[in-house]
């Protein structure tokens, strides 16, 4: 807060904002309770929005640099963690919404005209901090194309699209993320380091050939436990689980380093260096889960109050909300659970003191 700020001398009101905050719900309009209920929740979640764009950004910031001090991993998580509360919040308030009846809504629902959700241009906008790619949206739809069409109208409408033409252009959270990734020391190798590349592969392809070996142990009882059906397509489906995760480390042949830190991370999570790293990924997986669980909650209260009805946008409505539910950003902090093995059979770690760990401990 600056000087000037903590100088003065402030109400409730006038520190909040009262006066021009609470002369936004459309009163002027003689608004119906139904119709400012709507109004009232929507623009929380525009709030909320502005908030989780600020906690995103900062935490994207901080992982863009070269060198992340290890002591601000810790505050990352617990904003991680706040972020992830407020989409559990913004789920709940899909609730309120809820007592909204389906008269309630339809009688000034003609009143929005072509007004839709898609149009939150900060919806808009922490999805593209997060990282959700072009292709993996419906219909490939580019988000701010609607904006372009919007902006030649005003001012306001030129500084959206412009404040989301450079959210497109930064990097995302997700670049970011894999860019931290991709410096994990491996088996205590310091990336780029003097044989680093060796070590990486060395610890990669132990960890295939445990996963492997495991994989084919699994058929072979299966197989001889009479369960699963054909014993050839038993032994096919656990060669095929094996080959997916020798794509994911090594895609085109070639080892993925963030991915193989990720994998190396979760694998030695008990060891002291990596226990907040390990906690960062954690916490982005739970942010993910609690964006999903908003967005399926958003389809289900649409589906309750007005059915399946064309959205006022012009989408399919409840059929176009499933469908983004079902978006994912952090595809590989997910699949690289599937490929993880037992503890046991893990590669033997090597320079186990360089992640403040002795077998002594």
């Amino acid at each position: 807060m600056s000087e000037n700020a903590q100088d003065q001398n402030w109400t409730y009101g006038n520190y909040l904002q009262l006066q021009t905050l609470l002369s936004l719900q459309g009163e002027e309009r003689d608004v119906s309770n139904d119709e400012m209920h709507f109004i009232i929740v929507h623009q929380t979640f525009e709030l909320w929005f502005k908030q989780v764009i600020k906690e995103l950004s900062d935490l994207r910031d901080l992982l863009c640099k070269e060198t992340v001090p290890e002591e601000d991993i810790p505050h990352a998580v617990n904003h991680l963690g706040r972020t992830s509360e407020i989409f559990r919040l913004m789920e709940s308030q899909w609730n309120v919404l809820e007592t909204l009846t389906p008269q309630g809504f339809l009688a000034f629902r003609d009143g929005l005209g072509t007004a839709s959700g898609f149009e939150s241009f900060q919806a808009r906008e922490f999805e593209i901090l997060l990282g959700l790619k072009n292709e993996d949206r419906l219909w490939g739809m580019d988000p701010i194309e609607t904006f372009r069409k919007l902006a030649p109208k005003s001012d306001w409408d030129a500084s959206i699209l412009a404040k989301l033409e450079d959210a497109q252009a930064k990097p995302s959270l997700f670049d970011a993320l894999m860019g931290w990734l991709v410096r994990t020391p491996i088996m205590g190798s310091l990336y780029e380091s003097e044989g680093d590349e060796m070590a990486v592969e060395g610890y990669v392809d132990a960890h295939l050939n445990a996963h492997q070996a495991i994989c084919e142990n699994a058929a072979s009882r299966m197989i001889g436990y009479g369960g699963g059906g054909d014993p050839e397509k038993v032994a096919a489906r656990f060669a095929s689980t094996h080959q997916a995760a020798v794509e994911f480390l090594k895609p085109d042949g070639k080892t993925n380093r963030a991915r193989a830190g990720l994998l190396f991370i979760e694998s030695y999570r008990e060891l002291p260096l990596l226990a907040w790293p390990r906690k960062l990924i954690d916490a982005i997986v739970e942010l993910e889960e609690s964006i999903v669980k908003w967005r399926h909650s958003h389809a289900r209260m649409v589906e309750r109050i007005m059915g399946r009805r064309i959205g006022t946008g012009g989408t399919s409505g409840v059929d176009y909300l499933d469908e983004t539910s079902k978006y994912r950003i952090f595809k590989d902090l997910w699949a690289v659970r599937t490929i993880l093995i037992k503890p046991q059979s893990r590669p033997t770690l090597i320079n186990a003191e360089f992640y403040g760990y002795s077998y002594e401990n």
